[in-house]
């Protein structure tokens, strides 16, 4: 096959993916909001380390520091509470990729009784953010960060299950801060040092 014909064949195979990735990224969204909650108490500070630690293995080159607060609490479903930070955490690891010294911290604000991930990364025109949350928005090019658009309208999704609600705060270039709250009244406040 000459040069032209192996280039259509690249074309129509990065195609396939890029479809099968954003068919896959819609079943991940129907699953978040028709999934049956099983309402427990919930160890985020643990989930949050669990979704850390999935990154490490899976970029084990990259050097964040992270840090996540001790005793982090809420009740509701581990499941779709992991949906929200591995989506959250995920994406400030994404979007921190091209600092010197990335950083990520995970807590709790007791101003705005929520829960909270902040990056130093690229950040984005907080003017925006009225459409961060809806499926296949994008404030960047998939050229500079990769992704299919879906994991921020998940957060929302499995937020609202929760009876929360998901908001955030950013500048270009100064990083981010994503808060998230649960119907859970006394969230964080249990256990936090």
């Amino acid at each position: 096959m000459d040069e032209r014909c192996a280039d259509y064949v690249r074309r129509i195979c990065r195609g396939a993916d890029r479809m099968a990735t954003l068919i896959d990224a819609l079943l991940d969204l129907s699953r978040v909001s028709r999934a049956e909650l099983r309402v427990q108490d919930v160890d985020l500070s643990a989930v949050a380390e669990d979704v850390v630690a999935e990154l490490r293995q899976a970029s084990p080159d990259r050097s964040v520091q992270v840090d996540v607060a001790p005793g982090l609490r809420t009740t509701g479903d581990r499941g779709l509470l992991h949906v929200v930070l591995a989506n959250l955490i995920g994406n400030a690891w994404k979007f921190t990729a091209r600092r010197d010294a990335p950083r990520i911290e995970v807590g709790w604000s007791g101003e705005s009784r929520a829960f909270f991930v902040r990056d130093n990364g690229a950040g984005f025109d907080a003017k925006q953010a009225i459409r961060l949350f809806a499926p296949f928005q994008r404030f960047h090019s998939s050229k500079d960060f990769e992704g299919t658009g879906i994991g921020l309208a998940n957060v929302q999704r499995a937020v609202a299950r929760h009876r929360g609600r998901v908001w955030a705060e950013s500048e270009p270039d100064r990083g981010a801060t994503f808060y998230f709250s649960t119907g859970d009244a006394e969230s964080g406040a249990r256990g936090v040092g």
